[in-house]
């Protein structure tokens, strides 16, 4: 792997020598992807309300402009947003939106322990998602009768 400190992002080479960037797009872009058709899939078939899209959208959009708003007071040493409210952001469904501020911004992308927080609030989101989809539904028709 050969990581350019001035650029702020690293290399790795596959087996035929091209190089593939180390951010993890190669992963994150098809979750994303999978995670947005599963959730345009839950709104289409009525298991999500419509407001869930256009809230998700502003989630991310709002959790990007976080991050930017806290690297801005870095530079300047005014007042910071804590990390565990940016974590926060991302457990609520803004991990997309904090992904692409950690890569565009290159914002809190270095920070190991940073890092390992942020995936487990992917993770947690994805897993609640899944668990909104498939088993509430059927324990609220239990529920009723």
């Amino acid at each position: 792997m050969k990581w350019d400190d001035a650029r702020g992002f690293g290399f790795i080479r596959a087996a035929g020598g091209t190089p593939l960037p180390s951010s993890g797009a190669v992963l994150v872009l098809p979750l994303m992807l999978a995670y947005a058709a599963l959730v345009v899939w839950s709104v289409w078939s009525r298991q999500l309300p419509w407001w869930v899209l256009p809230g998700l959208f502003f989630l991310d959009v709002f959790t990007f402009l976080a991050y930017w708003l806290d690297k801005y007071a870095a530079g300047k040493g005014a007042w910071r947003i804590s990390e565990s409210t940016l974590h926060l952001w991302s457990l609520a469904g803004g991990w997309p939106g904090a992904w692409f501020a950690q890569q565009v911004l290159r914002h809190k992308s270095r920070k190991q322990s940073f890092r390992q927080m942020y995936w487990t609030t992917v993770v947690l989101n994805c897993g609640a998602l899944g668990a909104s989809i498939w088993w509430l539904p059927g324990w609220l028709a239990s529920l009723r009768g």
